[in-house]
């Protein structure tokens, strides 16, 4: 089983929504908070090459924010990467 970890910050509803699609799958993840860290923020900003919150993590492969998210868990993909 690939981990899940998503990066967000504490008010943002998108990543509410995201950890309430996740939790309503049953999946375990790593919520990490980039509210007050500057330099993760800006490193996880280098890695996914986008500046938004939430970004979210399958195992090694990034997969966008929530929106990407919703995406694969409407059409089965999200149980294919979470098990590959």
């Amino acid at each position: 089983m690939n981990p899940v970890t998503v990066y967000g910050t504490r008010f943002c509803p998108y990543c509410v929504a995201a950890k309430q699609l996740l939790d309503a799958k049953g999946l375990v993840y790593q919520y990490i908070a980039v509210d007050n860290d500057h330099d993760l923020r800006e490193n996880i900003s280098r890695r996914s090459g986008q500046r938004t919150v939430p970004q979210i993590w399958i195992g090694e492969q990034h997969i966008g924010g929530f929106t990407d998210l919703r995406k694969l868990a409407l059409n089965g993909d999200l149980d294919r990467l979470i098990n590959a």
